[in-house]
């Protein structure tokens, strides 16, 4: 299982990386990819959109199934990745680059209720019994 130590998690899959300048991008793990299977359509929060820590705010959708993708804190999309809606297979092949959108945090506490890569393993562990 891949778990990159440089990141943060949340309990609903959804990986999260704080920018240098501020910004969050965010996408979905490496397991949930696993889990769904070969991805066919991602359907990505609009530019501009304000979105609550907890909200469902985009959808990924793969042969097996559809699931919701929920927002890992509060804040405003900035820019979403172009790329997946031509090419969701992108999520299969490297979860961690196939980032879904951006955020510009409207508070940075949220990022402290976040999972450290040790704490998601333990999700991990626990699911799988």
């Amino acid at each position: 299982m891949n778990i990159p130590t440089h990141l943060k998690y949340t309990k609903s899959h959804e990986w999260v990386k704080l920018e240098e300048d501020g910004t969050v991008t965010t996408g979905i793990t490496d397991h949930a990819q696993e889990l769904l299977g070969d991805m066919v359509f991602a359907e990505i929060p609009k530019v501009g959109r304000h979105l609550k820590r907890g909200e469902e705010c985009a959808v990924v959708e793969s042969v097996k199934a559809a699931a919701d993708v929920y927002a890992p804190i509060s804040g405003e999309v900035i820019t979403t990745n172009p790329e997946l809606e031509s090419a969701p297979e992108k999520i299969n092949q490297d979860a961690y680059s196939a980032w879904l959108y951006k955020l510009k945090p409207s508070n940075t506490s949220d990022l402290g209720e976040l999972l450290d890569p040790t704490e998601y393993q333990k999700i991990l562990d626990n699911e799988s019994h």
